[in-house]
């Protein structure tokens, strides 16, 4: 499901990414090994649902979705994904909410990539703001740090 998000989401001409560009960095995630670290990390969360966070979204056996998180200094949110055929029906932002309700009053910090602005309006509209923060993802993929503050409102995004 990742790759298949990855795929969907970040090819950009301009960037450099193309599908090749994205099996090459992303392609492990759909692996046995992949899926297993990915399995792994959910059974975690459920063990430590004061650390770790995580939603699996279904459509019939599908996963469509997930958003995770951790707490640390600040909790930080990711990865999310969801895929082009949930988009708009809520489900993005009903993990929000939830995600939202396990962080409570901490700072929160991600990192989107900057030309998903589908992502970036979703984030804003829940609270999260643009620190001026960049980094290139292996060298071309271009993120930039949001954060939600202690004194942001929840949003209805």
């Amino acid at each position: 499901m990742q790759l298949r998000a990855w795929l969907q989401t970040y090819p950009n001409e301009e960037a450099g990414i193309d599908e090749r560009w994205i099996r090459e960095h992303r392609g492990s995630s759909a692996t046995e090994e992949g899926t297993a670290q990915w399995r792994e990390f959910i059974v975690a969360a459920k063990q430590r649902p004061d650390l770790l966070f995580c939603r699996v979204v279904r459509s019939g056996t599908e996963i469509v979705g997930f958003l995770c998180g951790r707490r640390d200094d600040m909790v930080a949110l990711g990865p999310m994904y969801l895929l082009d055929e949930a988009q708009g029906k809520g489900v993005g932002g009903r993990m929000m909410s939830e995600f939202l309700a396990w962080a409570g009053s901490a700072p929160m910090r991600l990192w989107v990539t900057e030309y998903n602005e589908r992502a970036v309006r979703f984030y804003e509209r829940h609270g999260f703001k643009a620190t001026g923060e960049r980094e290139l993802w292996r060298g071309r993929l271009p993120n930039v740090r949001m954060i939600r503050d202690s004194t942001s409102s929840d949003s209805l995004g």
